[in-house]
């Protein structure tokens, strides 16, 4: 009864605050532009990054002979990492100002190419472009200059709706191609925002000597490092799981907030890999979705086979129905068929697990018991393969998902058994009432 209350109570005052959070068009515009445009780039390129910096520590002959072949064009492979996954800020810059001009109805093709201009802008230094190297700039338009291109894709969007509302724009008469049209309207939004982002970074660079990626990061420092913290990654588990509880995609939330942080720290590890240097970050996206959530948001491979063996009709066909979709990370047969969610029983398993989960992650790689992540593979990579490649390449990455994996279960089973005793106890009478 008191886990009733509690889940009615979360329904009535806590939803409908995170519901509005989920909805909000910009929240939503930097997802899309991370999911749709810059994850092939970081996956694509995490592959070359895998290929260029083999597991050497594993000391296996394979490796060495791989190591030793590729270390003559290691630089040339490179190339293809850093110009994919090094240059996905450009692309969220990009997919910001995109997705939030759909939503708006502006010209979302012309809004990203004037938010991708105004972001290269600001990673240049002040100075005569000519003389400056692109690989100085290069880092500031990966990871390092997250925070800014997202801020550009959205005032990049508000500025041509705001032109476009005042019918500030150059207007072309009747019978004119719609292409000719297209270019006039947006001029007057693309002189502004690139005089605005030309006058920014002087006015930066004069002053201080540094790009505005540069200063930004340099602000947002200790935010960042909060973020890679243990509270921080307890804290955005437990959200993710009590919101999921609730029928609410926990990690569209969460992500949509916490996601620059995350591929920040992830472009750091890529950084000191190549530099040979130590990796830094912990809390990264694979952090939860190839070590977390395993099977699913709650971590629910395991819960699968429980069901898959389970003397209730309805949780064996569950199971059968989730046993697919479970090997890529997939559970929404389970959470809505069981129903996990809004499920007083099911309710404190689906959040032990994960954080017992990110406890054990935090503690492994903090440790250094198991090789920090360096790439992100798609989230439906299966269980094991998931865990090698995001820490590249490394045995030990699936040795710890099966840890989480037996640790969930010992957190699942007895809950199980009470929910599977209730449901067979009232399948039996509705039998007998048929009968």
């Amino acid at each position: 009864m008191k886990n009733s209350r509690f889940m009615q109570w979360m329904d009535e005052h806590f939803m409908p605050v995170l519901a509005r959070i989920a909805q909000n068009i910009y929240l939503q515009s930097i997802r899309d532009a991370f999911c749709i445009f810059a994850l092939p780039l970081i996956i694509t390129g995490s592959v070359f990054l895998i290929i260029s910096n083999p597991p050497v520590a594993l000391h296996w002959g394979i490796i060495t002979a791989w190591n030793n072949a590729i270390t003559p064009i290691q630089g040339q492979i490179m190339t293809a990492f850093n110009l994919s996954f090094g240059i996905m800020a450009l692309m969220v810059a990009f997919g910001t100002a995109y997705s939030l001009a759909t939503r708006w109805d502006l010209d979302d093709a012309l809004a990203g190419i004037l938010s991708m201009v105004s972001f290269l802008i600001l990673c240049f230094p002040a100075t005569d472009v000519s003389k400056v190297s692109f690989g100085d700039v290069l880092n500031y338009l990966g990871g390092q200059g997250l925070f800014v291109a997202i801020m550009i894709g959205i005032m990049t969007a508000k500025i041509m709706k705001f032109f476009t509302q005042k019918g500030l724009v150059i207007k072309m008469p009747a019978g004119v191609p719609p292409y000719v049209v297209r270019t006039f309207t947006a001029l007057v939004p693309f002189f502004f925002m690139i005089t605005f982002s030309w006058a920014l970074e002087w006015i930066v660079w004069s002053h201080m000597h540094i790009t505005v990626p540069q200063l930004v990061l340099e602000v947002f420092k200790p935010l960042v490092a909060v973020s890679d913290s243990y509270p921080a990654a307890l804290a955005e588990i437990i959200l993710m799981m009590l919101l999921w509880s609730l029928g609410i995609h926990g990690m569209n939330v969460v992500s949509s907030v916490a996601y620059p942080f995350w591929m920040t720290q992830l472009a750091a590890n890529d950084a000191a890999l190549k530099a040979g240097q130590p990796l830094p970050g912990i809390v990264t996206e694979p952090f939860f979705h190839m070590f977390t959530h395993i099977g699913g948001s709650g971590l629910t491979w395991p819960l699968t086979i429980m069901f898959l063996m389970s003397a209730s009709k309805q949780l064996k066909g569950i199971g059968r129905t989730e046993i697919i979709p479970a090997i890529f990370n997939i559970n929404e047969p389970l959470l809505f068929g069981a129903p996990l969610v809004l499920n007083p029983i099911m309710f404190i398993p689906l959040i032990l697990a994960p954080v017992a989960a990110v406890t054990i992650n935090y503690a492994a790689f903090a440790f250094h018991l198991v090789p920090r992540i360096v790439t992100q593979p798609s989230f439906t990579t299966p269980v094991f393969l998931g865990g090698i490649i995001a820490t590249g390449g490394y045995w030990q990455g699936a040795a710890l998902q099966l840890v989480n994996l037996i640790v969930a279960a010992i957190i699942y089973y007895p809950f199980f058994k009470m929910f599977e005793k209730e449901l067979v106890e009232n399948e039996k009478a509705a039998e007998q009432e048929t009968a």
